[in-house]
């Protein structure tokens, strides 16, 4: 999706007779926001300054507006998903020990293509850790930096962080989740829209992200103004930083690749609009730790969307096969099955409430909202 800058102003007059011009339409400054044709990567923004003008003595600047045009598919937005856009995303990473939001040196932004994160070096004023990008991701694990301690992890989280199987994810395993009732990306897609169309506009987290397949999609839609692509595997990073430079239709202006684990998400507390976990949750250690930290970063009224495995009455042995010769029984024990039961009690335990489920045979998506 190509893009192109096209107006960048500021305008120092009274407020009441501001008048913009975009896409070849006027627009009075009052105009409902739902007029306001809106593209990523860039919200819109009118920021309020009290100082007298230097060059007009008598006329004190009651807003000061900047105006960006981009070559990109319009996005309707209304007044709540215009507030939601006025997160500023270079303040949403945060230190993961002690949860300050990280000072930041270098380029504002999120984006992969002018390098914005990786151009950055990144520290907490608490701890006084230090952060900084690997290859095309930020590392923001506890561990990020540590020399010699490696952390291991259960079978069902090291399992991913494997190359071969970054590789194959894409390109035969996911397809084989529809033997278990997932209708596919696309119409997984459709679903998750669905239930996050309240908070078009924000900042969208797709956590276990992968190898990017649903980060990509959401970049596509237009309907938020950052995606944070987030992961604990290195290799599923490395494989969706190659897919999104391999897509020319993908705008790589409002995404970020982040390594860091659920159970401590890198982010404020309230800071994010949507949360996204698609076939994710039976393969987390702590799902009860990962919930909470979702429901830690949820703005009020957030929305968190998450698709797994119910457990069938014949589990899914053809699917399991494969991973059971590669890497022993000690798989099938670290990935969870669920009852619907637990999956909305999990929720309502870690602060959630208006759960809400689509059924498929041994697939579920399910929605839940972080109270207003």
């Amino acid at each position: 999706m190509a893009m192109a800058m096209a107006i960048l102003d500021v305008i120092a007059v009274p407020r009441s007779s501001l008048r913009l011009t975009h896409h070849h339409r006027t627009l009075n400054a009052s105009s409902p926001h739902h007029l306001l044709r809106q593209p990523p990567p860039l919200p819109f923004h009118v920021l309020k300054q009290q100082r007298k003008s230097k060059k007009h003595p008598g006329l004190r600047k009651a807003c000061c507006v900047v105006v960006v045009c981009v070559s990109a598919p319009a996005v309707i937005i209304n007044e709540e998903q215009a507030n939601n856009r006025a997160v500023d995303s270079t303040e949403l990473l945060a230190c993961p020990i002690c949860f300050e939001p990280l000072l930041r040196r270098g380029p504002l932004g999120v984006n992969i293509y002018r390098s914005a994160i990786s151009r950055s070096a990144f520290s907490c004023k608490k701890c006084k850790k230090t952060y900084s990008n690997r290859e095309v991701y930020l590392d923001l694990t506890v561990t990020a930096g540590s020399k010699t301690f490696k952390e291991v992890q259960p079978a069902g989280t090291e399992l991913f962080r494997n190359p071969w199987v970054s590789f194959v994810y894409e390109r035969g395993w996911r397809q084989s989740f529809s033997t278990s009732g997932f209708p596919g990306p696309d119409e997984e897609l459709n679903m998750a829209q669905g239930f996050f169309k309240p908070r078009f506009g924000g900042v969208l987290l797709d956590v276990s992200c992968g190898s990017g397949l649903f980060s990509r999609r959401f970049v596509q839609s237009g309907a938020y103004s950052t995606i944070i692509a987030l992961d604990y595997s290195e290799n599923m990073l490395r494989q969706c930083y190659e897919f999104i430079k391999q897509d020319k239709s993908i705008t790589t202006e409002t995404i970020a690749l982040v390594r860091a684990d659920v159970a401590r998400l890198p982010f404020a507390s309230e800071t994010i609009d949507a949360i996204h976990a698609g076939a994710a949750l039976h393969c987390w250690p702590s799902p009860s730790s990962g919930v909470a930290e979702i429901s830690r970063i949820l703005r009020p009224g957030g929305i968190f969307v998450a698709s797994t495995f119910l457990r069938p009455s014949n589990l899914g042995t053809e699917l399991l096969k494969p991973l059971r010769q590669i890497f022993g029984q000690s798989f099938s024990r670290n990935v969870r099955y669920w009852e619907e039961s637990e999956l909305e009690d999990l929720v309502r335990s870690c602060g959630l409430v208006r759960y809400k489920s689509i059924r498929r045979g041994s697939f579920i998506m399910l929605s839940a909202k972080k109270p207003d």
